[in-house]
């Protein structure tokens, strides 16, 4: 496709708004992904939706009016003033997943605020789905949260986790009590590296516990983006490989986009 028809071919948006951070996908027919932009949703959903676009856009050649249609997802999703319609997170990872593993798979979410996990057939129809939504344990604000009590960069944990050569146990279901376990720990002299690699250990038995896994197992979110050191973890607890999409932490803005390109607009599901 020259630069000319680049700029008249019709592009697919999807908006996740997350109650951490809101992604945009533009993609264009074949579900090639063009463009996308990733910024903290903050206090006001639609300027940060709006933002997100505009940022998406320039990334690639195409004008806002190529845009044919745009479904929005996430805890905010009702908030895109420029959406077509809107899908619910369940639908937009598990298509967003399926799109790059087109079998029967068990999806691992792993959101700022909730776990999904959704299972999948051959096909791509969903057979179940459960999500966490109780406690911030097993999530990214539990991480978020250990980062402050530990006074370490987020973005630093992972190479830490790595460096372990000694898992202490987490083992509270509470992030409150966790952090006190944390503290213990400090007191009594362990190592931060070891603490870390704890927390991670935690969140995947968390997340692992609330579902039995297929045999095709596939992880995203923006926590698994930035905390790839999870996925590792995770597939030494299921003995197994365990993949993740190009985007982990776009699924959900890919998978609008795809029921964007696909017509499904105002359906809820």
């Amino acid at each position: 496709m020259n630069v000319s028809d680049a700029s008249r071919a019709p592009i697919f948006a999807g908006v996740d708004v997350g109650a951490s951070h809101t992604k945009v996908a533009l993609i264009d027919a074949s579900g090639q992904l063009l463009g996308n932009a990733v910024k903290k949703s903050g206090v006001d959903f639609s300027a940060t939706a709006a933002t997100c676009l505009n940022r998406a856009l320039a990334m690639t050649d195409c004008r806002p009016e190529q845009v044919k249609r745009c479904i929005s997802t996430g805890y905010g999703r009702h908030n895109v003033t420029y959406a077509n319609g809107n899908r619910t997170e369940i639908g937009c990872h598990a298509l967003g997943c399926y799109f790059y593993f087109s079998e029967a798979i068990t999806v691992i979410d792993i959101g700022g605020q909730d776990n999904k996990i959704i299972k999948l057939d051959a096909g791509g129809r969903r057979i179940s789905f459960k999500m966490n939504r109780k406690c911030a344990a097993g999530t990214g604000a539990f991480l978020e949260e250990m980062s402050l009590r530990l006074d370490i960069p987020l973005s630093a944990m992972d190479a830490l986790a790595r460096q372990s050569t000694e898992i202490v146990n987490i083992g509270s279901y509470c992030t409150v009590f966790s952090a006190t376990e944390v503290l213990e720990y400090i007191r009594h002299g362990k190592r931060v590296q070891d603490i870390v690699k704890g927390l991670y250990v935690s969140v995947v038995r968390r997340v692992l516990e609330m579902d039995a896994m297929t045999e095709n197992v596939v992880m995203s979110g923006g926590v698994v983006a930035h905390h790839p050191f999870l996925v590792d973890l995770a597939e030494e607890q299921i003995g197994r490989k365990i993949r993740t999409p190009p985007f982990p932490q776009l699924a959900g803005a890919i998978g609008a986009a795809l029921y964007a390109r696909n017509g499904n607009t105002n359906k809820n599901e």
